[in-house]
C-alpha cells in the first residue's frame, strides 16, 4: 500500500522541480544584457589623436598614472605586436597613444 503512495510523491515532487526549473530557465533568458566582458571601443581612429582616443585604445582612463600606463601600453603590444601575427599599423597607433598619454607629443598623425 504505501509503495503507490511512495511512487505518487516522487512524480509530484518531480512534476514541481520540472516546473519550477523551467520558470526560473525562462527569467535567466528573459533577463536584461549585462556587459560580461569587456566593451571595446567600435570606432575607427581619428585623423589627429586626441587624449580621449589614446585612453580609449590603451583601455586607462584619461588621468591615470604613468606606472598603469606604461602597464596597459605593454599589455595592448603584446597582443597586437607585429612579431607576434599583430598589424604594424596598430602597432604604431599604440605606441602614438602611449607617447600622447605620457605627453611625449602633442598629437601628430601616425607614420601610415
Amino acid at each position: 500500500m504505501a509503495t503507490p503512495l511512495i511512487v505518487g510523491l516522487a512524480v509530484a515532487a518531480t512534476a514541481y522541480a520540472g516546473k519550477y526549473s523551467i520558470q526560473a530557465w525562462s527569467a535567466f533568458k528573459a533577463r536584461p544584457a549585462t556587459a560580461r566582458m569587456r566593451k571595446f571601443y567600435e570606432g575607427g581612429f581619428q585623423p589627429t589623436m586626441t587624449r580621449r582616443e589614446a585612453a580609449l585604445i590603451l583601455g586607462v582612463r584619461e588621468s591615470t598614472p604613468v606606472e598603469k600606463i606604461k602597464e596597459a601600453h605593454r599589455r595592448v603590444m603584446v597582443a597586437n605586436h607585429p612579431d607576434a601575427g599583430g598589424s604594424h599599423y596598430l602597432a604604431s597607433k599604440i605606441n602614438e597613444a602611449k607617447d600622447m598619454m605620457l605627453r611625449k607629443t602633442k598629437g601628430g598623425g601616425s607614420a601610415f
